[in-house]
């Protein structure tokens, strides 16, 4: 049942990412181009994710876990340090060079465009460099979700 949920939860992303047009680069290029032929349709994509988070995380928070997993697994860490700024850095170049990030490039492959097909296997390579720098990735900065009261 797991792997139905989360089979369906992905169409609809990428449905949504499809129809919003954020499977394309120029429509993110042009979100980011501030000085010039500005786009603020972007804005309001997320502005929508945003508020959809604000509401559903508080509901879903309190129940004592998932629907369809064994416990919620939160940050805990609130520091901003030197890794999460230079990580931070590198993302937001990589979407302002290439106008896509990982979930709408992986939904962009079906276009079957080679220039995504580049995207995607140099973001794999680089998240793997990324993993043998860091020494990996750990679940060390997670907590579980307080119990509801």
């Amino acid at each position: 049942m797991r792997n139905i949920i989360a089979l369906l939860s992905g169409i609809l992303f990428g449905f949504g990412l499809a129809l919003s047009g954020m499977v394309s680069p120029g429509k993110v290029i042009g979100f980011l181009d501030l000085t010039g032929n500005w786009d603020p349709s972007l804005a309001f994509v997320m502005g929508g994710g945003l508020i959809v988070t604000l509401v559903s995380f508080r509901l879903i928070l309190k129940r004592s876990q998932p629907l369809f997993g064994g416990s919620f697994s939160l940050p805990n860490r609130k520091d901003i340090d030197t890794r999460l700024v230079a990580g931070a850095a590198l993302f937001g170049l990589g979407w302002g060079l290439g106008g896509l990030c990982p979930g709408p490039a992986l939904s962009s492959l079906a276009y079957g465009n080679i220039k995504i097909f580049v995207f995607v296997i140099a973001m794999a390579v680089g998240i793997l460099i990324g993993k043998a720098i860091t020494g990996g990735f750990s679940k060390q900065n997670e907590t579980p979700a307080p119990s509801p009261s």
